[in-house]
């Protein structure tokens, strides 16, 4: 039988940007099928190849690409461009009828001088999906700053939620901004190849990091709009849940996750605790208003027992109970495993890399690592004279020029 075409068979993704939103983003549409060239800066390339330790180490034994850039860079293309120089700006607009998309993440209006902004691109390519991530957005007092995610984690509310009550605001340990805002360019992306399908019409994206963090608040911001009051962190508990949080077992740590009242009355039973029939705890509101009392109660119980004691009595019980794992226990664990949440590929250079792989499981058109994190520029050539038909002596003449 013929194998199934992928999901976004036929795109192609113009990829101007770096470092994580934007190229998580185009991970993703690659996963998909899309046909994505990483445009890269000759010589130095994604500034993510140089963020380590640790690195990946060449058969030489030099040093190689960072880890961080592996991560967030599978089924592309790397094509080595210095849009910097006239010819080399040109090199990449004469690529952009060749695409349906373009995702740049540089400062508002930085490609303008290049001629690779919105403007320019769309007169070429009036059909193309041309997607800006940035900092701030495209307009607004702020526009022009630079943003990266830890500052947006701060400037964005985030951290005003995040950590001990008694500490200092802390920032996530994954960077979910930029992961955040790399999802929300995908689904304008491909809701906008769906707009372009139907009308031959392109459009321009403005997807930045503020407005994703804020719009990931959820539940926070809907308390805020509610009340006017600003939320307070609650550490590991759940400011609307409870339990819903962290306890000690006697050989470590366990999260118990009760989001109903029957879960609550399912761990009672299984904890061989009298609080479900006590009016301070028979329902959740209550449990919120008395929630220092209730842990108290609980913890007294919990600390008595291992956490696989408790895993398995919740689980038991019907009652969301799990360890808190390290990377190692996750990735050992038998039902990662045989989701298959590790794939192991090799790139150019003959150097495999362990990865972990994409999430979404479709039961026609599943993601696939096709292309290994590609190494500086490996597809220069390749992409050069198959899509702008240049020949020997012309790449010979712009590698000596140092435009590609």
């Amino acid at each position: 039988m013929d194998q199934q075409p992928s999901a976004l068979a036929g795109v192609r993704v113009l990829d101007l940007s770096r470092v994580l939103a934007g190229p998580w983003a185009t991970q993703i549409l690659g996963d998909l099928g899309a046909d994505v060239i990483k445009v890269e800066k000759p010589g130095e390339g994604d500034d993510t190849r140089g963020w380590g330790p640790p690195f990946t180490t060449n058969p030489d034994g030099a040093q190689g690409d960072s880890t961080y850039f592996l991560a967030a860079n599978r089924n592309k293309r790397s094509v080595t461009i210095d849009f910097a120089k006239p010819e080399g700006a040109n090199l990449v607009r004469k690529l952009v009828p060749h695409c349906q998309v373009l995702v740049e993440n540089f400062k508002t209006g930085g490609l303008k001088k290049y001629g690779l902004d919105y403007e320019s691109v769309t007169a070429i390519n009036p059909a193309i999906v041309y997607c800006s991530i940035t900092g701030f957005g495209q307009t607004g007092p702020y526009a022009s700053r630079p943003g990266y995610d830890f500052m947006i984690q701060a400037m964005g509310g985030a951290m005003s939620l995040t950590g001990d009550p008694a500490g200092e605001p802390m920032k996530s340990g994954i960077p979910t901004s930029d992961l955040f805002t790399g999802m929300y360019a995908v689904t304008s992306i491909l809701a906008a190849l769906r707009h372009a399908e139907r009308t031959g019409e392109g459009q321009h994206i403005d997807v930045s990091l503020i407005d994703s963090q804020i719009a990931v608040l959820h539940n926070y911001a809907s308390a805020f709009h509610a009340t006017g009051e600003q939320p307070r962190r609650f550490g590991n508990a759940h400011p609307s849940i409870a339990p819903y949080q962290v306890f000690p077992t006697s050989d470590g740590h366990v999260v118990l996750a009760v989001g109903n009242d029957g879960q609550f009355r399912a761990f009672c039973d299984s904890a061989n605790l009298k609080l479900a029939s006590d009016p301070r705890f028979a329902t959740n509101a209550a449990r919120i208003i008395n929630r220092i009392d209730l842990s108290d109660a609980i913890s007294v119980a919990m600390i008595e027992r291992t956490t696989a004691y408790w895993v398995e009595a919740m689980e038991r019980a019907g009652v969301p109970c799990g360890p808190i794992n390290t990377l190692p226990q996750v990735f050992a664990d038998p039902h990662v495993q045989a989701r298959g949440a590790v794939e192991t590929i090799t790139r150019a250079n003959g150097v495999t890399a362990k990865l972990t792989t994409s999430p979404i499981r479709m039961s026609k058109t599943s993601p696939e690592a096709r292309i290994a994190p590609p190494l500086l520029g490996q597809d220069t050539d390749d992409v050069l004279t198959s899509m702008l038909g240049a020949n020997e002596t012309e790449l010979r003449r712009l590698r000596e020029q140092g435009v590609i």
